[in-house]
């Protein structure tokens, strides 16, 4: 079953990721991706900062600029591409910073009344695949989500992700879980959340954060990430995320 469900997940990425589009990192909650897809012939922009906690850390510090496009007319079936600027100070992986996503699902209530919002997808498809490399980038991370808003509670997520042992570690699967909402008892502006991506490996870490939106196309999160493994993730990083749509 496993193996089955990774093949589905695996090959609907693959679709999306060959089909001649530049694609991005994914609209996400604090640190995994979300179920939220961009808007048709909406454009976001995203400049992520992840900066360490303490100078011993084995990775340095993160710079992240995206740029995630919404693709598909429809409103039961919708899609984001984009493509992802990331450094880390490393000269060996910053000679190839360039990464490439996509993300395809159905928003809540769109399959039948009270369904929830499903979304499967891929990011982390570097362009450095050389297996004779130190620093190769194709983490090639394939996952599928499911999510549902709960009244009062907000909204609930959850999900399993696949990547490539070779990249981010041999252990290089496991669940993708999220809480979020907005509070609206204090303002529409202020919306929380808390996200939990498995595996003893470099991607995987709980984060919680808050954002504020300054405007109706402009927010910016505080957060902070504790990564499962920081041998290979390097040590906690404290995040700042601007995250701006157009138009």
């Amino acid at each position: 079953m496993k193996r089955t469900i990774k093949s589905l997940i695996l090959a609907t990425a693959l679709t999306i990721a060959t089909s001649g589009i530049a694609m991005a990192t994914p609209s996400t909650q604090i640190w995994i991706p979300s179920t939220d897809i961009q808007g048709f012939k909406s454009l976001h922009l995203g400049i992520d900062n992840y900066t360490r906690t303490s100078n011993n850390s084995s990775v340095g510090n993160v710079y992240d600029l995206g740029v995630t496009a919404g693709v598909l007319p429809f409103e039961k079936i919708q899609a984001e591409v984009g493509v992802d600027y990331i450094t880390s100070g490393s000269n060996g992986y910053d000679s190839r910073p360039i990464y490439f996503n996509a993300k395809i699902g159905t928003p809540e209530g769109s399959l039948f009344e009270l369904s929830p919002a499903l979304a499967v997808g891929g990011y982390g498809f570097g362009t450095n695949g050389d297996k004779n490399s130190a620093f190769r980038t194709d983490q090639n991370i394939v996952y599928g989500l499911a999510a549902k808003t709960l009244p009062v509670i907000g909204r609930l997520s959850a999900g399993y992700y696949f990547g490539n042992d070779k990249v981010i570690g041999p252990k290089d699967d496991g669940v993708l879980l999220s809480w979020d909402r907005t509070m609206s008892e204090i303002s529409d502006k202020l919306w929380l959340a808390a996200d939990y991506q498995g595996g003893k490996n470099t991607v995987g870490a709980f984060s919680f954060g808050a954002s504020w939106a300054f405007s109706k196309n402009v927010s910016v999160i505080l957060g902070y990430d504790i990564y499962n493994d920081q041998q290979l993730a390097g040590k906690n990083t404290f995040t700042t995320q601007v995250d701006i749509n157009f138009p």
